[in-house]
């Protein structure tokens, strides 16, 4: 079963700053990270990958560098920021804070039984 975009759209940029908190890498490896994560049910599409990439990037939490390939077409790294981390920390706390909340609501629906 795939995941539903929507419940994950909000949170883009937390999943590919956690990605990056591992090291640094490029759009296809990060998406491929995400893929095998979560065992094929997700996956960014690329144009929401790279606009990701670039409000994080203009946020000031990525920076980006080209590698330095010596075969096939050079790539484009990022990096975390030091901001990036802090942003990714309080994604992450923010994120841990609404799953609570959504996790209490539903198993209220759970104690009434169905009708």
């Amino acid at each position: 079963m795939s995941v539903a975009s929507e419940l994950i759209r909000g949170n883009t940029e937390t999943i590919i700053l956690a990605q990056l908190m591992k090291g640094d890498g490029y759009g296809y490896m990060v998406n491929k990270a995400i893929l095998n994560l979560t065992g094929g049910r997700f996956e960014l599409k690329e144009a929401t990958l790279y606009t990701a990439f670039r409000r994080l990037e203009d946020a000031g939490c990525i920076v980006s560098y080209w590698g330095d390939e010596t075969t096939g077409a050079r790539r484009r790294y990022y990096s975390i920021t030091d901001l990036g981390k802090e942003s990714y920390r309080l994604r992450k706390k923010e994120w841990e804070t609404a799953e609570a909340v959504i996790d209490k609501l539903l198993a209220e629906g759970e104690i009434g039984g169905s009708k």
